[in-house]
Parts: C-alpha cells; structure tokens; sequence
C-alpha cells in the first residue's frame, strides 16, 4: 500500500511539474529580455530546481561511441550478448583492425543495489582501451513479471557462472562493491567443480567480503535490526500498472533514500551550488550537477528475496567469512580457489565498505599461490572514488590492467599446489 501511494503521489505531482518546466522555458528563453536579468534567472532557478527534486529518473544510457586504442580513435558498439529474465550481459564491441592480437576478455560485475549499471559508466570507459569489456545490465525488478520466476542470492551466483560460461576460457572478472561477494562463491563454486572456464582474474573493489572488519554505519545498522526488521519494514509490492505488478520488492527510492541520509548536508550543499550556478550563467558546473545527479537519482528496485538473502547473508550472519555460506545446499569454500589469481582494491575513506573487508578475501582463499595474490588501497577516496573519477583512471586502472594482464591462461602453472583446508570462522 505504501509503495502504491508513493507513485500516486508522484501522478498527482506531475501537473506541478509540468508548469514548473514551462516557467524554467519562459525564464530562460533568449527572445524574452527578462532571462538576462538575475531575477529572470532566479525563477528559471527555481522552477528547474523544483522540477528536478520531483521527477522519477529514467535508466540512463551509458553513451559510449568512441574509445582510443593504441593511440587511435575507434567506434564502440554496445550489443546484447546474453540475456535473462532479471539480467542482460552487454559487450562494448570496438571497431579494432582485423588480426589485432586480442585484449583480455573483462566481465564487470555490476553491483544489483538500487542504482543501474550505468552507475559504472567511468569503470567501462577507463577499461575499453585495454580490455574487451562486458557488462552486467540488471533489470529493474519492478519490469519484470511474475510469470519470470523468483531471483535470489543463489540465481545471481548463477547467473555468473553462466555469464562465465557464454564468455569462454580466459576471462578476467572484476566486482565492484556488493558483487564480491558473490562472485567470490561463484569462482569458488567452479574451482570446486573442477569447471574449466573458472576465469583467470578476479579484482574485487570495495565490496564487503567480512563486514566484521572496521564495519561502517551500513554494516552496524543491519547487524542492529535484524533481517526480520527488514523483511517487515522495507520489502513491498510492485504497484499497478507496471509489469512486475504484485512482485515483492525492495524499492530503489528507499535505497535512494539511505544513501542520501548518510549525507544529506554535502546534497542540500550541492543542490544550493546548483541553484547558484544557474543563477550567475554559470553553464558548466551546473551542466556537472545535472550529469551527476541524473544518474545518482536514478533506481531501481531489486527483488525481496535477493535483497533478504543478500542482508542475511552477508550483513547478518557474516556466512561467508565464517565458511557457513551454502548455495543450492552446497557450502562454499573459497579455500578451494587455487588457479584463479586474486586483486582486491579499497578506498582509504570509504564509508559504505571500511578498509580490511575488501582485503580479507585474501586470508579466505589460502590455496591461490602468493605471487598471483595483490592487494591496492587508494589513498583520499570514499567508496565512489575507488571505481570511477580522476584517481581511479590514473592509480587503480593501471594496476588492474597490469594484473589482468600478467595472469592470462598463457601465464597459469602448469601443476596445482597443494590444497590447504581453512578451519571455519
């Protein structure tokens, strides 16, 4: 019922909205002498401010046409190259010449927690120079119909190994932030399995592989309440007339909502810049407000039993670290990882994933040889800076690729060391 009123108090807005638009349309029009003056500029101010604090946000596009390999500007091609119900596996195909030795296969594993993909938009265009880059597109949970079955923790785990699978041998994995974990019980899955397409690499970025260390404000809230606060609390039902009408849900405005109280001063600061900007002709700061927050305010919502699994599983009872993580019934044990060469990256400031639960993935796979292990903590960033801005592309990028680069298929030994059992947590 709540999430119903939600969107009819979203209908009832949109009339406000609509006058709002054509007042900033007014005010802004060149011909009308009145947008010249800081008044005039003012109530465009206003109005577009308004407008942009009311509207729902559509799923943005990621926009990427163009990329540069070896010193040379090619097109970029985004395809659809696998799909399911809840997740589409997208390929960025660039126009490379013909017989060009070929890039390191990359699968970047999108976090499902509230935002879409696009979110890692600077993670795709920092790659594409260097790898031949995939995407994990998730479906907002709220398009999908019911008569599509259930999606939970085990189905994501799933769904990478088949994604894995589609891509063939020699894939390099990247999770950023709630993927690690888990892609981390997928590769321990098929290292277990004996699988052959077990990828070749896997970077994990500020993901909460133990909460227990040096846990945030996000960890401690969901140890405090308790998956059944949640369960009763924020899971709801699609409302009419979207396609996944009657699916239980986490909504993204309540993800939304989370993130922006955490820091809900550095927002109001920037939305009274942005009103600045836009009052002093200020084009292009307020053109990066606009970008940012397109894609920021931009959710989706996930399925209940996924977002419950995922609480309890990795906030809660902490199964991973404690070897108690199952899927289908079979416990996970990532000491079984031992081909697959491990790179973890951490923020120093990072508020949503403390430094150390990143890194411990390194004392739960033992087996993995110790000079295909590495570990990056990338000073003066928060959890956004480890997979996107300025330090991103200059100080982690380069690692990454290095890594992946060193540990090809070519590059494996040929004989496995000798496994060494981890007694549980």
């Amino acid at each position: 019922m709540f999430y119903q009123l939600y969107e009819m108090n979203h209908a009832a807005m949109q009339p406000a909205r609509l006058y709002a638009d054509a007042v900033r349309m007014f005010y802004t029009n060149p011909l009308n002498p009145i947008s010249h003056t800081s008044w005039g500029r003012s109530v465009a101010a206003t109005a577009e401010l308004f407008e942009r604090t009311t509207r729902r946000y559509g799923k943005p596009i990621f926009g990427l046409d163009k990329t540069v390999v070896d010193w040379k500007s090619v097109e970029v091609t985004e395809k659809t190259v696998w799909s399911r119900p809840f997740c589409n596996l997208l390929r960025f195909e660039r126009a490379v010449p013909a017989g060009r030795r070929a890039d390191p296969k990359l699968l970047i594993v999108a976090p499902m927690s509230g935002h879409y993909a696009t979110l890692l938009r600077g993670t795709v265009e920092a790659m594409l120079p260097y790898a031949d880059v995939h995407i994990t597109d998730w479906v907002d949970a709220r398009m999908v119909p019911l008569a599509d079955g259930s999606f939970d923790l085990d189905d994501y785990i799933d769904y990478i190994i088949d994604m894995l699978h589609a891509l063939g041998p020699d894939t390099h994995v990247m999770a950023v932030c709630q993927p690690s974990v888990p892609v981390l019980a997928a590769v321990a899955l098929m290292e277990t399995r004996g699988d052959p397409f077990v990828p070749s690499t896997m970077t994990l970025m500020g993901g909460p592989i133990d909460t227990r260390r040096n846990p945030t404000a996000v960890n401690l809230l969901a140890e405090e309440k308790g998956i059944d606060w949640f369960r009763d609390n924020v899971v709801m039902r699609a409302p009419w007339p979207v396609p996944g009408f009657g699916r239980e849900v986490y909504p993204g405005f309540l993800q939304l909502s989370g993130f922006m109280s955490m820091n809900l001063d550095r927002h109001i600061i920037a939305h009274k810049d942005f009103f600045m900007h836009l009052v002093k002709h200020d084009g292009d700061n307020a053109e990066k407000h606009r970008d940012f927050y397109d894609e920021y305010l931009a959710v989706m919502d996930l399925t209940a039993e996924f977002y419950l699994q995922t609480v309890d599983t990795v906030f809660v009872r902490h199964a991973l670290p404690k070897g108690e993580m199952t899927h289908r019934g079979t416990r996970i044990d990532p000491s079984d990882i031992r081909n697959v060469a491990l790179f973890t990256v951490e923020g120093e400031n990072d508020d949503i994933s403390g430094l150390g639960q990143t890194k411990a993935a390194h004392d739960l796979c033992p087996n993995i040889p110790a000079d295909k292990k590495a570990h990056y903590m990338q000073p003066a960033v928060g959890h956004y800076g480890v997979f996107n801005g300025s330090r991103f592309r200059s100080e982690i990028v380069p690692r990454i690729v290095d890594f992946i680069t060193s540990y090809g298929r070519q590059n494996r030994v040929a004989v496995k060391p000798k496994l060494v059992r981890v007694a549980k947590r």
